[in-house]
């Protein structure tokens, strides 16, 4: 999240929370439980004086689903990503970015009801929040080309 406001839609801010939790835990190099998932929530709504309202319960809820897919799926959604990064090495890729997308492609693979393009728009749009718009592009070609691959799949 940004320090300017929280955005309006839960998702979207389920999104950012589960993807600076995975950054916060990639630089610690762990992947820890709920407990600290917890902690981390709530100094983040402390932090940007985030109320407790139905939005930010909903968003919370959203982040925990989406770091969890990711945890128990990691491997699975890295080596998707991997396939995806044509001349990229996914250790050359910002963290910020790399969780970016180990988010939409979590949501991609694990969560039927939402469909890709409203992932990827979402992960663009929060890569050109937290990491600039040459990263949303690139963003939106890697998980454009997981979209494919799984349409061809079906």
């Amino acid at each position: 999240m940004t320090e300017e406001t929280a955005p309006a839609h839960s998702k979207r801010l389920g999104r950012e929370l589960a993807m600076e939790f995975l950054f916060a835990c990639e630089s610690k190099q762990e992947l820890p439980g709920a407990a600290e998932f917890d902690v981390f929530l709530e100094s983040v709504r402390e932090e940007f004086q985030l109320e407790d309202n139905r939005n930010t319960r909903r968003a919370r809820d959203y982040a925990v689903r989406l770091y969890e897919a990711v945890a128990c799926n990691q491997e699975e959604i890295d080596s998707v990503i991997s396939a995806h990064c044509r001349n990229w090495d996914m250790e050359r890729l910002s963290g910020v970015d790399r969780n970016i997308m180990r988010v939409a492609v979590a949501e991609m693979l694990t969560f039927p009801e939402v469909p890709h393009v409203v992932s990827i728009d979402e992960a663009v749009g929060i890569a050109r929040d937290f990491s600039g718009v040459e990263a949303g592009n690139f963003i939106n070609g890697v998980l454009n080309s997981v979209k494919n691959s799984q349409s061809q799949q079906k």
